[in-house]
Order: C-alpha cells, then sequence, then structure tokens
C-alpha cells in the first residue's frame, strides 16, 4: 500500500512538473518547442495570440499574430505573407542557427527572421504588447522583433520610425487583396522628418500627406482632432531617429490604424463582444486629399466646383487639359516678380513684390524648417528672392518654400495661413484694375494734350533753326578712334563694360608666368585652345586659358565666360581671377587647382583608390550644391549646359568647383526654359530634349548631373560602353541592372563597402530619377540636394533613361571622330559641337 502511495505521488509530482512546463513555455518558442498547425501560443496576459490562419474566402494558410478577445481572425501581423502554405502542415520553429522560420511539409523554408549572425540558443516570445521577439539566450539580447518588421497594422505600443542620418524606415504595408496579405501597392510611415507628416506611397510614389505635426495633430487634416488620434506622440531622439508611438488611453477596446489594400488608412476599434471593428476615420477620405490633385502652383478646395483652382497670380498651365477636368499639369506665373527682373538686371527697382495671406490652408509638400519667430520668419523671406512663400504655425515653427508648391489644398476651418510671394500688381484684383483705369483716362487725357503742345513747338523750333543757319547735316567733332578693346571685342561697348568689371593681366605678365606658354605647363587642349599652368611674380599659381587665333569660334563664349563667371562667388564653382585682350590674344585666368579634374583621378586605375565614399560623396553634393547656387540661389540664374567630369575641379582637399562656363546661358526671371539652334555641350552628357530639339532648362543641367552622379558611383565613363554590353551606355547598364535587382554590380570596387551600401544605393537611385528622358519627370537641382541628404527620404520610381536599350544615332555618320576616347581636360574648355 505504502509503495502504491509512493507511485502515485512520484506520477502526480512528474504532472505537476509538466503542467509548470507548459504554463511558462505558453508564450514561448524554442528549439523544442515549436508549433504545428493549428497550435497556437498566447501572451502572458492573454492579450494577443499567434499561430495559423486562412483570411476568409481563402484555404492559404499563414502564421500571424491577432488580438486573442476578438471573436473573428483578424491578423495584425503575417509572417509568410508573399508565400502561404497550401496545406496544414506548416510549421513555426526555431532552426539550428537561431532563426525563427516557417516550414512546409517538405521542410522547405518559407519565410525566416533572416539574423545573419549564427546563436546557438535562441527562443521566441509574444509578449503582452504583441511583439513577437527572438532573443539570444546566451547573453538575453533581443536579435529579432516583429514591430521592426511591420505588415499592414499600427497598433499600440508600436513605433513607424524613420532615421534621418541613414534614411531606413520602419513602415506599414497593405495586403494586395482583401483575402491576400502578400505585400500590395501602399506603403505607409512618416516622411520629411524636420517636419514629421505621415505619408502613404501607392508604388513608392506619394499618395496622400497629412500635413506637418504640431505637437497635437497633423494639421493637412482638419478632422484628425485630438480626440480621433488619443495616444499618438512623436519622439526625437536627437539622434536622427524619429518615432510615433501609439498608445490608446481607453483600454476598454483595443484599437489599431490599419493600411488597406485600397490604399486607405483607417482608425479602427473592437469593443467587447463585437465580430467586427468599427472604423473611426480614414485618410484619403476625400477627392482633394490625394496627393498633388491640382498639380504644381494648385489648389483644392472640396467644397468648390471644379475642385482645382490655380494659386492667386497663376493661370493654367495647359487650359485645354484644365478645361477637361485633368489638372495634373498644374499651373504656372502669369507675372515675373520685380525681385526675379531686379536680380536678372533685365529691370531697375520698382515696386516690391508682396506677400498674399491666403487663410485655412494646407500647406504645401517640401518646406524648409527653420527655429525663426513669426517675424524673423517673414523677414527672412521677404529678403529672400528664391522664397516663394512661408507660414507660420507656434507647435511647428517656420516654414518656407524655395521651389514649387504641390499638394496645397483650402479647408473651411483648421489648416494654416500661407503666405504666397507675388508681383504686386496682382494684389486687390478687380478693385486695383478699376482705379487704374480711371488714373489712366485721366492721365491720357493730359499727356496727350502735353504731347500735341511739345510737337508743336518742337515743329516751330525746327523751322525757325532752318530759317536762321539752314540745317547741320555732319558733326565737326573729332572722331573717337576705338581702343583695342573695342576692336578686339567686335566694337560692342557692353563688352568693354564686362572686362572693365575684371583685373587686367598684361600679355607680357602671363607670358612671364608661363615661361612663353611652354608645353611643359600645358594642362590640357580645350575645344577653344590649350589651358597652362603658371606663377606670377609674387608666387602665387595661376591657370591661364587661351583662346586660340585660329579658332573661328569661341570669342562669342570667351565674351559669355567673362560676363558669367565674374557675377558668381560659390564654393564650388572656380573662380576667375581676371583677363587679358591685347591684339589677337584674349586669355583668362583661374585660380589653380592642383588636383586638376575630377576625370583625372575617377579614370585613372591608380589615382580612383585614393576617392573613397566618403570623398565621392562629398564631391557628388558639392557639384549638386554648385549647380542650385547657379539655378536658384546666384543674383543670376544660369543654366550651365556642359557639365562632365572633365569640368569639375578639384582643390586640395578634393572638393569640387565646377569650371568652364563658355556653354552658360544666362535666363531671366521670367524664363524656364529656351531654344537654339547651335547646340553646344558633350555628346553623353546632353539631355535629350537638348540634343535632339534645341530645349534646354534647369532640368538639362540636371540631367548631366545624373550622369555624372553615376560616373562617380561606377567610375566608369558614360562612352566606355560603345561597341560593349549589347551597345549599351552606362545609363542603359545601371537601367538594366536596376531591374535585375542587382544594382551592387555597378558601384566601382574600390567603393564598395556594406556599411556604405544604403547611401551609395541612394545615390543610383537619385542619378536614374535626374537622367529620366522627360524633363518634367526629373527633379530640380534643390530637391536633389535634400534627397542626397536624405531631407526626403522615400525616392520615387525612376522611368527608363534615354536610349537605354537601343544603340546611339547621335552622330553615327562620325563615329571614330566623335568618340571620346580618353581626356586630358583637366581645367576649363567647352566643346561647342554634340559629340
Amino acid at each position: 500500500m505504502g509503495l502504491g502511495r509512493g507511485k502515485i505521488s512520484m506520477a502526480l509530482l512528474l504532472l505537476t512538473s509538466f503542467c509548470v512546463e507548459i504554463i511558462t513555455a505558453i508564450d514561448t518558442i524554442t528549439s523544442t518547442q515549436f508549433l504545428k498547425d493549428p497550435e497556437a501560443i498566447v501572451s502572458n496576459g492573454s492579450i494577443y495570440t499567434l499561430g495559423f490562419f486562412s483570411p476568409v474566402n481563402s484555404t492559404d494558410r499563414y502564421v500571424g499574430i491577432w488580438f486573442n478577445e476578438v471573436p473573428v481572425v483578424t491578423a495584425i501581423w503575417v509572417a509568410n505573407r508573399n508565400k502561404p502554405l497550401n496545406d496544414s502542415s506548416g510549421i513555426l520553429a526555431v532552426s539550428k542557427d537561431g532563426n525563427l522560420v516557417v516550414l512546409n511539409g517538405q521542410q522547405e523554408i518559407l519565410w525566416s527572421s533572416n539574423v545573419s549572425n549564427f546563436v546557438s540558443n535562441s527562443s521566441a516570445q509574444l509578449s503582452d504588447t504583441g511583439n513577437l521577439v527572438l532573443r539570444d539566450n546566451n547573453n538575453e539580447e533581443i536579435i529579432w522583433e516583429s514591430f521592426q518588421h511591420p505588415s499592414d497594422t499600427f497598433f499600440s505600443n508600436m513605433k513607424l520610425s524613420a532615421n534621418k542620418r541613414t534614411g531606413e524606415k520602419i513602415l506599414i504595408t497593405s495586403w494586395k487583396g482583401a483575402t491576400d496579405p502578400s505585400i500590395g501597392s501602399f506603403s505607409a510611415g512618416l516622411n520629411r522628418l524636420d517636419i514629421p507628416e505621415i505619408f502613404i506611397w501607392k508604388d513608392n510614389y506619394p499618395y496622400f500627406r497629412s500635413g506637418p505635426w504640431n505637437r497635437l495633430v497633423f494639421i493637412g487634416v482638419p478632422y484628425m482632432n485630438s480626440a480621433a488620434v488619443d495616444g499618438l506622440n512623436l519622439v526625437d531622439d536627437g539622434e536622427g531617429t524619429i518615432d510615433l508611438t501609439f498608445s490608446y488611453a481607453n483600454q476598454s477596446f483595443l484599437s489599431s490604424f490599419v493600411l488597406t489594400s485600397q490604399g486607405q488608412l483607417e482608425q479602427t476599434r473592437w469593443e467587447h463582444g463585437m465580430e467586427d471593428r468599427i472604423v473611426l476615420w480614414s485618410v484619403p477620405k476625400f477627392d482633394c486629399e490625394f496627393y498633388g490633385r491640382c498639380g504644381l502652383f494648385g489648389s483644392c478646395n472640396a467644397q468648390a466646383s471644379p475642385i482645382c483652382s490655380c494659386l492667386r497670380g497663376f493661370e493654367p498651365n495647359n487650359p485645354e487639359e484644365w478645361n477637361r477636368g485633368n489638372w495634373t499639369s498644374g499651373c504656372i506665373r502669369m507675372k515675373s516678380l520685380q525681385c526675379e527682373r531686379v536680380k536678372s538686371g533685365s529691370e531697375a527697382a520698382g515696386q516690391n513684390d508682396v506677400f498674399l495671406k491666403l487663410g485655412n490652408m494646407k500647406v504645401p509638400d517640401l518646406a524648409q524648417w527653420s527655429r525663426l519667430t513669426e517675424i524673423e520668419c517673414k523677414d527672412r523671406c521677404l529678403t529672400n528672392c528664391s522664397c516663394i512663400a512661408y507660414a507660420y504655425n507656434s507647435g511647428i515653427g517656420c516654414m518656407s518654400w524655395i521651389g514649387d508648391l504641390i499638394d496645397v489644398q483650402e479647408f473651411s476651418t483648421g489648416g494654416s495661413d500661407l503666405y504666397i510671394r507675388m508681383a504686386y500688381s496682382e494684389i486687390d484684383g478687380n478693385h486695383r484694375r478699376k482705379v487704374i483705369v480711371m488714373v489712366s483716362a485721366v492721365i491720357g487725357t493730359i499727356a496727350s494734350a502735353m504731347i500735341c503742345a511739345l510737337l508743336t513747338w518742337r515743329f516751330t523750333s525746327k523751322h525757325r533753326a532752318r530759317k536762321e543757319g539752314g540745317e547741320k547735316l555732319h558733326s565737326d567733332t573729332n572722331e573717337k578712334h576705338p581702343s583695342f578693346l573695342d576692336r578686339d571685342m567686335t566694337g560692342d561697348s557692353r563688352d568693354h563694360v564686362k572686362l572693365q568689371e575684371l583685373p587686367l593681366f598684361s600679355l607680357e605678365s602671363l607670358t612671364a608666368a608661363t615661361d612663353g606658354f611652354d608645353l611643359s605647363n600645358k594642362l590640357g587642349q580645350g575645344g577653344f585652345g590649350p589651358v597652362y599652368k603658371g606663377k606670377l611674380s609674387d608666387g602665387k599659381e595661376i591657370a591661364v586659358k587661351r583662346l586660340s587665333r585660329a579658332s573661328g569660334q569661341g570669342l562669342k563664349e570667351f565674351m559669355n565666360e567673362v560676363e558669367v563667371i565674374s557675377k558668381l562667388q560659390h564654393r564650388n564653382l572656380v573662380r576667375l581671377l581676371g583677363c587679358c585682350v591685347e591684339g589677337e590674344e584674349k586669355l583668362l585666368v583661374y585660380e589653380y587647382m592642383p588636383n586638376k579634374s575630377l576625370d583625372a583621378f575617377l579614370y585613372d586605375p591608380l589615382r580612383k583608390q585614393l576617392l573613397d565614399w566618403k570623398k565621392r560623396f562629398n564631391i557628388i553634393e558639392g557639384i549638386c550644391r554648385g549647380l542650385l547656387y547657379l539655378h536658384r540661389d546666384s543674383r543670376l540664374r544660369i543654366i550651365h549646359r556642359d557639365l562632365k567630369a572633365s569640368n569639375v575641379l578639384l582643390d586640395p582637399e578634393l572638393k569640387p568647383k565646377i569650371s568652364d562656363f563658355g556653354a552658360a546661358r544666362i535666363f531671366g526671371g521670367d524664363e524656364d526654359q529656351a531654344n537654339t539652334i547651335r547646340v553646344v555641350g558633350t555628346y553623353g552628357y546632353i539631355s535629350p530634349e537638348y540634343a535632339m530639339e534645341g530645349r534646354f532648362s534647369e532640368k538639362s543641367d540636371v540631367y548631366s548631373f545624373g550622369v555624372l552622379l553615376l560616373e562617380i558611383v561606377s567610375g566608369r565613363r558614360n562612352t566606355s560602353f560603345y561597341g560593349n554590353e549589347q551597345a549599351l551606355s552606362l545609363l542603359g547598364f545601371a537601367w538594366k541592372l536596376w531591374n535585375e535587382g542587382n544594382i551592387s554590380a555597378l558601384v566601382d570596387p574600390a567603393i564598395s563597402d556594406p556599411s556604405s551600401q544604403v547611401e551609395i544605393f541612394r545615390c543610383i537611385h537619385v542619378g536614374l530619377l535626374c537622367v529620366q528622358e522627360f524633363p518634367e519627370d526629373r527633379p530640380t537641382a534643390s530637391t536633389v540636394v535634400s534627397m542626397l541628404n536624405s531631407e526626403i527620404s522615400y525616392l520615387a520610381t525612376p522611368k527608363q533613361p534615354p536610349f537605354a536599350e537601343r544603340k546611339h544615332h547621335f552622330n553615327e555618320e562620325r563615329p571614330h571622330q566623335n568618340e571620346e576616347k580618353c581626356s586630358i581636360n583637366y581645367v576649363t574648355v567647352t566643346v561647342v559641337d554634340g559629340r
């Protein structure tokens, strides 16, 4: 009897031990404890469940997490989204290498946590926050968690993050369909980290934008009041990361944000006993909320008919399309701004531009943020001609815009005050025009009477003069003999003025500085003549560009370079020190760059090793900032038209300086593009619209920059592909690799470093955006700067560049003559015909 009681006691002890093990392991998966369909585990507080499920009207099986208290399984996280199980043989386990994996009946891995480091002892636990955590049990370190890889749902205790420095983001992505959890077309998360906003993207293009966060709500959605978004909060860690967190105050019901397969972000909640969730609000809700609905400089008003109108001072860019209800082409300014006319020198100062206040507005995208007060914000924008609009919000600070205005909306209530710069004549509308008409009529009457009187007086005076002494036919003043300046510069007094603005060097001093233009001092040979290194009597080193006497072309370019570069001052532009014009000699004197030009490094097998990725990125950014200065920030608005590696000089610290402005074109304040019958530049860098139609604009320079960026990343010339690799250019090769998902093959092995991979790939992405075939698809220089610095961290999908999949036909009649085998062009050279 005693022995029997002992056996029973032992059995009870073993059973108790077994039950304890199950209880302690009910929320955990280990290498020996795994889930087999249809098993599930529940978090310690019975809030969340992890297990196998099938969506409604589907037999496919997935591993997911759902709210334990909700009667109908509605997954808020899915593991094997793109690889469903087609039967109930699935297993969720911890593999030998420490990863969490989903296996089918054939032991094939359909999904893995994909941790690269081998872990000998790990386990996965479902916490009461809904986070599935994979932990290294040797050191209790978390090596993977589901919160870092969300599906379509953002729920309590999660974080949607964005890192300004690395460009990395945690986004939610939609299901492909209501019953298909595979990754769909839509994603949502944070963007614009200086002024955080929620974005929804469709196929990587902006689809919806919430407007900036003012510490309480996102001001671009008026009905998103504080009650509706109770629990949302933004946290800046001070090291470049912004987190959007969500913790609902009322714990009596479960709430979450879901990105649907149709692209709507819905706030939903379940209450106890309910089988379906309630949608509290969703975006985009109205037609006006779709990103950029009315195009550039257009404003959308859901209460108006039609919903789109141009901002005050603007008119439809394409009236026919606009009248048909196609507003994508947006609007253009009707009258150029006074500050642009003054800046370009086309008009003296007149009535200053003014700012028009627009109330209850959704502020445009791509704002620049600063910590200025409201008065300082206004003053800074007023004194900066590039600033076309500003807004101030006490919870945000100063916002200003220097480029196109996109995604503007007018509300009946809410929003923010937006101030837009416009010409003085555009203010006060009809009332002002009536006053002008009345005043003009009075002034016209008086002026007519005065003109009649003046003409009568002049006729009488001339008649009297003829009677007294006869008409004087010839002047007896001495004829002025033209100076060498007038004679050599075709007698144009404007050229004289241009040269007087620069220090003049004597031919004798430059001859001495270059040892009589000795061949040993020759730096390169350009389209208009050679460039020499020289040293002045005070020891200062210079580079002298000598216009060839035999060059019938180049006189215009010489004067153009004098006019353009003498007015430019920027750290990424080469500095013109002076010039010399004597007899038939025409010379330009530049600061000397000891490292010569970028191509001397980039395409040299040994010297390219000196350009690590950090130096190359600094060169890329410096070139783009130089372009931005030319296009937007200088006193003149300049299109370079010949940007290439040999026209980028490197200073002693390998900082870039754009050179050779012989082909540059100055734009007036109201010019966006121009046409020419004489295409200048270098084949391979010329944009298609310029090469084929003679049309050039800022976007032509952006195209050239994109080619140059891809050359810098790849270490290869754009022309190095001729006759090779299916006769593709560098652009075609990059496009081919992009579509194959093998973009890493484009990267120069000299800079191939895993720690820089994200930034390198981002630069390639930006380069492909810059070389898209149509100018309207390419970003502006200011946008490129923002993209390079991850201020615009989510990039659009590039479209195919020109000539990507076909042989080049440009100048095929002279292939050998025009092929650029190598470059010794180290300083300033302009090629005046496509090559």
